[in-house]
């Protein structure tokens, strides 16, 4: 069933000819979802506290705070560009603005490029290293809705992009290239955002088969479920050994606690593979990436 979104903020206060685009500009910035932002932001926190070993600074919190956002939604704006082709054949995205004739393309393209241009200015306030590797953040953001036409894995290319503001985020903090705890950290969010971004292909499975897309979710077919939880006990064991490496107290295992339990409950009902069951299974991932920040909080607290 087709629900009328909530208006965009602040459209009150425009002038009513504008606010019909304006409110289009919102939902194809997702800004009525904030789901996809969560997801980007709790891996972000994560590396900034650890590598700052505590309060990482009001700059670098703006700036990567700010920052998620923005690439996430310049993400959702070339993403449904590339996926016009696509998006009119699949229920759940049919009524989005670029298909529905709300927005032009031209214009998609030029809020993506306004959007990226002010994550990039804000890269430009810490250091070369950083800004270096947001170079690479642009190439797999941009990269990224193509790959569902070239490979059956697009979700792995999801899980670099969302990934790749871990080792930016020790960077910006040393001024120096990331120490083996990033890149572990990357490897395990590669493995989550892999896993919990096949539970969101599920829904659309049959729709994207119909349309000649590509997924995880139709490559692994009833290998799915199993699959998904052998890369959520990955996520799990990594970040468990991440931990490890780092010594960390009684905080962390608090919070890792919760995160296995709100990491392996979505199964319950997941592996019904119902479109509705497989989307709140990707949304509960949610609040393990919020339990893992809590956990890396809680050690801060606990031994300041």
């Amino acid at each position: 069933m087709t629900t009328t979104p909530p208006a965009a903020p602040l459209a009150h206060l425009l002038p009513p000819a504008w606010r019909p685009r304006y409110d289009a500009s919102w939902r194809l910035l997702r800004g009525d979802r904030p789901i996809g932002v969560l997801l980007l932001l709790w891996p972000t926190l994560i590396a900034l506290w650890i590598a700052a070993e505590g309060w990482p600074g009001l700059h670098l919190l703006l700036v990567f705070g700010l920052g998620v956002w923005l690439t996430r939604s310049a993400g959702c704006v070339i993403n449904d560009y590339a996926d016009r082709w696509l998006d009119g054949r699949v229920r759940r995205t049919r009524d989005r603005p670029l298909v529905a004739g709300e927005l032009s393309g031209r214009f998609a393209l030029g809020l993506f490029a306004a959007l990226m241009v002010l994550a990039f200015l804000l890269v430009l306030t810490t250091n070369t290293r950083t800004v270096l590797l947001s170079l690479v953040a642009l190439l797999l953001a941009a990269a990224y809705p193509y790959m569902k036409r070239h490979t059956d894995l697009p979700q792995v290319w999801l899980g670099l992009a969302f990934s790749w503001g871990i080792p930016m985020a020790f960077t910006a903090v040393h001024d120096a290239w990331p120490p083996p705890e990033a890149w572990l950290l990357l490897c395990a969010n590669l493995l989550w955002v892999t896993a919990y971004d096949t539970w969101y292909a599920m829904v659309d499975r049959e729709d994207d088969r119909r349309a000649g897309a590509r997924s995880s979710a139709l490559l692994l077919g009833d290998l799915d479920v199993p699959v998904i939880a052998v890369l959520t006990l990955l996520f799990l064991a990594a970040m468990a050994l991440l931990g490890l490496r780092l010594d960390y107290g009684i905080g962390w295992w608090v919070g890792f606690g919760l995160a296995v339990v709100f990491a392996l409950h979505p199964f319950h009902y997941g592996r019904s593979r119902h479109p509705e069951d497989c989307f709140r299974a990707f949304k509960a991932n949610n609040a393990v990436g919020a339990a893992l920040f809590a956990g890396v909080l809680m050690h801060h607290l606990f031994t300041a």
